[in-house]
C-alpha cells in the first residue's frame, strides 16, 4: 500500500499549503482528496508535486506492504 503521510510533512516543512496548491499551481481539489485518502493517483501528478515542491519521489509518498 503507498501512503502519502510524507507529502503533508513536506508541504508544512516548505511552506506550500492546500489552497496554493489548488489557486498557484492548478491542482485540482480532486487530487488532494486522492492522496488525503491514500488512492491512487498518476505519476503525472506526483512529478507535479516533486516540481512544486522541490523534492522527491521519497518525500512525497511511502510504500508499506499490506
Amino acid at each position: 500500500m503507498i501512503v502519502y503521510d510524507r507529502l503533508w510533512n513536506t508541504m508544512k516543512e516548505k511552506g506550500v499549503t492546500q489552497y496554493a496548491l489548488i489557486h498557484q499551481y492548478g491542482i485540482s481539489p480532486a487530487q488532494i482528496t486522492r492522496l488525503k485518502r491514500n488512492e491512487s493517483v498518476s505519476v503525472h501528478t506526483i512529478n507535479m508535486f516533486c516540481k512544486i515542491l522541490h523534492c522527491r519521489v521519497e518525500d512525497i509518498m511511502e510504500y508499506y506492504e499490506d
